[in-house]
């Protein structure tokens, strides 16, 4: 089976105001390079086999300390990189959710299509198909994937077996992690929106027990954007 661990990027100056999509520039601020700088902490001891990144700056500078620390090149994926919002770009959270269709958004976004950009529908089928791939390449690995908040809600919400409609009920926090298992028929579902230590992902010590138990799912929450900042960026 292959471990993915799936990685919201860090802070930014405009996380959770605004909706920047694929707009090129975003940097993490202070506080999402501290969140870089801790991942390399949370992974102590795990045994990575490889890195992708969306190509978007705020994803690849929140993995780069991870990649420097052990030595992994950072791959970056086109299929990886933030919803294309089209004519919603730039616009502030606070005046998006005055309009008509933010209902639609939040309920129904298999319905919607960005003005000028993507559907959530094309979004999910994209990244799917870029997971199946990685997931081909690594079969017993444990992969990091630096994406966008929206796009692992999406994966998240699919492994469960849940409707595109019902993946805006999945809280993905700046720099949290998520933890899939895939490969053997049955998606599980490790954790959600993971703020803490990864050490249960490393190996077990020779004469510390015969076998590791199996990770139970759990959910944390630390300095991210509540349900009012989704489109989560």
């Amino acid at each position: 089976m292959t471990t993915l661990f799936l990685v919201r990027h860090g802070l930014t100056a405009v996380t959770g105001s605004r909706l920047y999509g694929r707009t090129e520039g975003i940097h993490l601020d202070e506080r999402g390079n501290r969140q870089a700088a801790a991942l390399v902490e949370r992974f102590e001891g795990v045994r990575l086999s490889a890195l992708y990144s969306s190509p978007l700056e705020r994803c690849v500078e929140t993995l780069e300390p991870l990649a420097t620390a052990r030595r992994l090149e950072l791959r970056t994926s086109e299929a990886l990189i933030e919803m294309d919002a089209g004519d919603w770009t730039g616009r502030t959270l606070a005046s998006l959710r005055r309009t008509k269709l933010w209902d639609t958004v939040q309920r129904s976004p298999s319905r919607f299509h960005f003005p000028a950009g993507e559907s959530f529908l094309d979004a999910e089928a994209r990244v799917l198909d870029q997971i199946e791939e990685i997931v081909s390449r690594h079969p017993r690995g444990l992969v990091v994937v630096g994406t966008h908040g929206d796009l692992v809600g999406m994966l998240v919400s699919h492994y469960t077996g849940a409707h595109l409609d019902q993946f805006q009920r999945v809280v993905v926090d700046p720099a949290s992690v998520s933890v899939v298992h895939l490969g053997d028929g049955v998606p599980r579902i490790l954790l959600v929106n993971d703020t803490g230590s990864l050490h249960r992902f490393a190996p077990v010590p020779r004469g510390r027990g015969k076998r590791r138990p199996r990770p139970r799912a759990r959910t944390g929450s630390e300095g991210g954007v509540g349900r009012e900042g989704k489109l989560r960026g």
